[in-house]
């Protein structure tokens, strides 16, 4: 790490470009590897969960989280809960260059912001969701209302939180807090149930409402994940219905889809199942869901419909050799145990990457983004543009 501890707000290290050789699958006809793209990378920052959209006038607005590296103040490393973790946003016209000085998005008034989900609604009105956590000093932890969700660092967990932007990202209103699960068992640090939360792609149903998979603890150290809908495109939520629920395995992060035929889809993340995939469908507007294993390992996924209407799933890989990796199903989403993955890339330094989020940058092209490290060094967001050809 040359560098780490020199002029802190000034090495930034943006539209690199890497390339990435041709990572085609004989299998996969039509899919094949453009290059690998640098989004941004700050020696003074832990960067990482990215989502991005495609805004009608064709920016590309990438929102993700980022940290303060830990290691410049000698501590001994990073890790995902930090109280000055802020969601921070980055713009590009072709997804190769990219602004240089990121836009703030969101600073919470109390606590470190997680993983900032984007949705663009029809209507161009951005939704930005994202959860957080409070550090609160030893003294105050006993006198918690418990149960409650917390980490060894005395970070107690926030909950869940939506933010909106009506003139694309240059200003946000919020923060609109959605309510909590019936099953959430904790409390957050306010001493109130924890709002519902996850993180994953929203999506906007042809009903026009807006469908988002949150996750509730509903047992200690066990999750479970339910459907939450909005009609007023984010203002309000109202439980829908449960999506995935087991004794012993957790569900999570999990990004939601409405297929052509009008099911609603949901790709889960686990624990406690080997890291399996696992897919979730209801074929009655999301009051009742079916989920199954896809058959392959993936944390987490997310989903984009292609011209043709197939959908592309990409997620990052986290064991060796650890990197990012995709699949395209058909239009339905009911081939998942069939379809070949297509390997992006492999070159990650350990299990902390990933967290992609896929757009489509022309009609043959799509930008995946995530966030890397190489040799277990320092997070940064990164991307890989793919061309895949009309089946």
């Amino acid at each position: 790490m040359i560098g780490l501890f020199k002029k802190i707000g000034a090495l930034v290290t943006a539209i690199c470009i890497v390339s990435g050789g041709v990572a085609q699958n004989p299998s996969v006809p039509g899919v094949k590897k453009i290059k690998d793209v640098l989004i941004y990378k700050d020696s003074a920052y832990y960067n990482s969960f990215p989502s991005i959209v495609k805004k009608p006038d064709g920016e590309l607005l990438l929102a993700f989280r980022r940290a303060p590296n830990r290691m410049i103040f000698g501590e001994k490393g990073n890790n995902h809960t930090d109280h000055n973790s802020y969601l921070v946003s980055v713009r590009s016209t072709d997804g190769e260059n990219w602004t240089t000085s990121p836009e703030l998005i969101y600073a919470h008034a109390f606590g470190g912001s997680q993983d900032p989900c984007l949705l663009q609604l029809k209507d161009g009105t951005l939704l930005c969701a994202s959860y957080g956590w409070q550090a609160v000093r030893p003294d105050g932890v006993p006198n918690l209302k418990q149960p409650y969700f917390g980490t060894s660092g005395g970070y107690i967990f926030l909950g869940g939180y939506l933010v909106r932007s009506g003139n694309g990202g240059k200003t946000w209103q919020g923060p609109y807090y959605p309510p909590n699960i019936k099953a959430e068992r904790n409390y957050n640090a306010y001493g109130v149930k924890v709002p519902a939360y996850n993180r994953g792609a929203l999506y906007e149903a042809k009903d026009g409402r807006v469908l988002w998979i949150v996750a509730a603890h509903d047992g200690v150290n066990k999750t479970s994940n339910y459907l939450i809908t909005s009609k007023d495109k984010g203002l309000t939520w109202e439980y829908t219905g449960e999506v995935a629920k087991d004794p012993k395995i957790s569900f999570n992060e999990a990004s939601v889809y409405e297929t052509p035929k009008g099911d609603i889809v949901g790709f889960l993340r686990t624990a406690g199942y080997d890291d399996q995939a696992v897919i979730a469908r209801s074929k009655d507007g999301g009051k009742t869901f079916k989920w199954e294993s896809m058959g392959f390992q993936g944390h987490p996924m997310n989903a984009l419909r292609l011209p043709d209407n197939r959908v592309l799933i990409t997620y990052g890989y986290r064991h060796k050799p650890f990197g990012i990796r995709a699949r395209i199903l058909n239009a339905e989403c009911t081939d998942f145990k069939t379809a070949p993955e297509v390997v992006l890339r492999e070159d990650g330094g350990n299990g902390d990457i990933g967290y992609t989020w896929p757009v489509q940058l022309s009609e043959d092209r799509v930008l995946v983004v995530y966030y890397y490290n190489n040799e277990n060094g320092l997070r940064y967001i990164a991307g890989t543009i793919l061309e895949i050809k009309a089946k």
